[in-house]
């Protein structure tokens, strides 16, 4: 029997990305494995990754390009040759471009991180839109309220060293569900855990995170700029505060100094709903206890003042000093640290808009978007979608609506998928693409500091094709000769990082670490033009809390009719749509749940069970009703992503979501949400 070990790297959109020993014999991939050798990995992936090959090899993997002959939506859909679907897909596009200098605009991309690989993400796909003069996405739909704040206030999305951790004696794990979304974390939180650190999670729901620190400190979605303001004016009052760092490394500190002293323990207690001891006690926790560390994550920037809540957390560190410490400061994101070592421009090369000026649809308004007619201020109506790495029918806000615009006859959709999704119901044509076990990539990471390279393991099944080639093969189909559009994987992967990255050291050991310094802020040196933490950024001035677009604070006559907040955080086996139609996750999962605190439950007639309605102005879903305390009251937990046609009728919670935007970064406001629940049948 032929036997091989691959090295691979998981593609999805996890600030972890684990390398992967892949087992292939005799030409299949038949386990897979986290590399022991990679410091961040250590040996172990999730639930979810270790039964890749089950998803490779799913027996409903789309393996030819398909046609839709049936209504958009129903499924129905015949097999074609590459050649026929590519000459079709090309005479449709061109015909559009056609139209006048700037009628290509009216043709969209659509993508987010359905892999994170800098080849199969943006790389010969960008060349292809950029030539093509196409509309530029803006790709809010995750992380851009909390990276746009943190490059406002750190000047790029940097933090601490992940193993470092370790050795902290203080961690807040705040708007994260580490345990399931991201686990490498959370043995080094476990490590300082054991030599007796105190883990403190802030977190509206009672994960399973919470359930392992040693408090848990349930606050109102939405709040958390609030409770960073009142610890700020406990460090304050208590002089807890490292008045050297302030001093060198910060710039507009008395501006927030003079905000944070409006904000008690009291005031702060009554926004966020808990107890004003809660706010003193890890005010106290935070101001005493060195190194202090802070794991957040995106589930807190997901609401109207995402933005300037991260930016009030970010400033945390630098009051107490913490970042005088390798295991001391902050981590949101850790992408920044590879911006001096990528090559995006040769990538993606913009210089092929050669001039032109081309406008950009945010993908977090894309139910509007695809529903709005020709403008001046919109440009052409939307007239042709090309989706790739998403499923924005299952994924985006308002689905009502995002039905609706990919219901349209006269709007023309190309899916690239693996499998047949909500979206790719609704295309025109689907283009079966590969999964990470069957191409080349090479990845950077948000929750650590390692570049790795994905070796293609297997070759493609059926007639499956990489991003990358699929992207090679239409661009000719356009009549694209630019020699660009010739270079091979290989060559896109030799180029992606700057030479300081050797990719033949890349490729010999599966990963490089990037040469940073162990605590990067000890003595300053933030990556703004100043070297300080700005507190008063540019533009944005100093943060503030900024109250939830839907809330008994901010709306009151609609918290009336809608009392109940929703968070969607995902499901623990799903990441984000993905891995929801692998049966052994699925099976895990059950069915959508809403949980619900027993306290909102009862007045409502709802029993633990029961199938229940949960609507807004805006739509319906059903689910299963959990009574559960890992809902507080008030709050319910609709947990997601189902795809809509695996939902008890048909959709998802996205349902009730909307497409109002954050603060900062134009991101979507999904935690942002006021709904009623109701038994199905009333």
């Amino acid at each position: 029997m032929d036997s091989q070990l691959v090295r691979a790297a998981c593609p999805h959109d996890c600030p972890d990305t684990c390398a992967i020993r892949v087992t292939v014999q005799d030409g299949r991939a038949v386990k897979v494995q986290g590399d022991p050798d990679h410091p961040p990995t250590h040996g172990a992936l999730c639930t979810k990754v270790s039964r890749y090959p089950e998803r490779t090899y799913h027996a409903e993997r789309v393996l030819q390009p398909l046609r839709r002959i049936g209504p958009k939506g129903s499924g129905r859909f015949e097999p074609v040759s590459w050649a026929a679907a590519l000459t079709d897909i090309a005479a449709r596009l061109k015909a559009i471009a056609a139209r006048g200098p700037d009628a290509a605009q009216a043709i969209v991309p659509y993508s987010y991180a359905g892999t994170m690989g800098l080849l199969q993400s943006e790389s010969m796909a960008a060349r292809f839109f950029h030539r093509l003069g196409a509309s530029l996405l803006d790709r809010t739909i995750c992380a851009s309220a909390g990276g746009d704040a943190l490059v406002a206030t750190y000047g790029g999305k940097v933090g601490m060293h992940l193993a470092h951790y370790a050795d902290s004696r203080l961690i807040l794990v705040w708007g994260s569900n580490s345990i399931a979304s991201n686990l490498h974390f959370w043995t080094f939180a476990q490590a300082a855990k054991r030599h007796g650190a105190k883990l403190v999670c802030i977190d509206p729901r009672r994960t399973e995170t919470a359930d392992k620190c040693h408090q848990h400190i349930a606050l109102l979605p939405g709040t958390d700029g609030a409770l960073a303001l009142g610890l700020m004016r406990e460090l304050i009052v208590n002089d807890w505060l490292d008045h050297d760092y302030i001093d060198r490394h910060t710039d507009g500190w008395p501006l927030l100094r003079e905000r944070a002293m409006a904000w008690t323990a009291e005031r702060t207690a009554q926004v966020c709903g808990i107890d004003a001891d809660e706010v003193r006690g890890l005010a106290r926790d935070y101001g005493t206890t060195k190194p202090a560390a802070i794991r957040l994550n995106y589930g807190m920037q997901r609401v109207h003042g995402g933005g300037n809540a991260v930016r009030l957390v970010a400033v945390l560190p630098c009051l107490v000093g913490a970042w005088r410490d390798a295991a001391g400061g902050m981590l949101l994101s850790a992408s920044g640290w590879f911006k001096r070592w990528r090559n995006d421009a040769a990538l993606q090369r913009p210089d092929l808009l050669a001039g032109r000026s081309v406008r950009t649809i945010n993908m977090s308004t894309i139910g509007d978007d695809l529903l709005r007619e020709a403008s001046p201020a919109f440009g052409p109506r939307i007239e042709a979608l090309i989706v790739y790495n998403s499923n924005p029918v299952a994924v985006a806000p308002e689905s009502p609506k995002v039905v609706r615009g990919f219901a349209r006859d006269d709007l023309f959709t190309v899916v690239l998928e693996q499998f047949m999704t909500d979206t790719a119901d609704h295309a025109d044509y689907v283009l079966p693409a590969t999964t990470q076990l069957e191409h080349l990539d090479v990845h950077t990471s948000y929750g650590h500091t390692y570049a790795l390279i994905n070796e293609p393991a297997i070759q493609p099944l059926g007639q499956a094709k990489p991003n990358t080639q699929i992207f090679r093969e239409l661009a000719a189909a356009m009549g694209f000769d630019d020699a660009c559009f010739r270079d091979d994987d290989e060559t896109l992967a030799r180029n992606a990082f700057v030479p300081e990255i050797d990719f033949d050291v890349l490729r010999r050991d599966g990963w490089v670490k990037l040469p940073l310094p162990q605590a990067p802020f000890a003595d300053g040196g933030f990556p703004t033009p100043s070297g300080k933490c700005m507190i008063d950024a540019p533009g944005l001035g100093v943060p503030d809390f900024v109250a939830n677009h839907e809330s008994a604070q901010s709306a009151p006559e609609l918290a009336r009719r809608y009392p109940l907040a929703m968070i969607s955080p995902p499901a623990r086996n799903f990441l984000n749509s993905s891995f929801v139609n692998v049966k052994s996750l699925r099976d895990i999962e059950g069915e959508p749940l809403l949980e619900i605190h027993e306290a909102d439950a009862a007045p409502r007639g709802i029993a633990d069970g029961a199938t229940v309605r949960v609507f807004n102005d805006r739509g319906s879903y059903v689910c299963k009703a959990r009574l559960s305390t890992r809902a507080r009251p008030g709050v319910v937990n609709g947990l997601g992503i189902w795809w809509r046609k695996l939902g008890l009728r048909g959709t998802n919670v996205n349902e009730v979501t909307h497409q109002k935007l954050t603060d900062i970064g134009r991101a979507p406001s999904f935690y942002d949400c006021l709904v009623e629940v109701a038994p199905a049948g009333s």
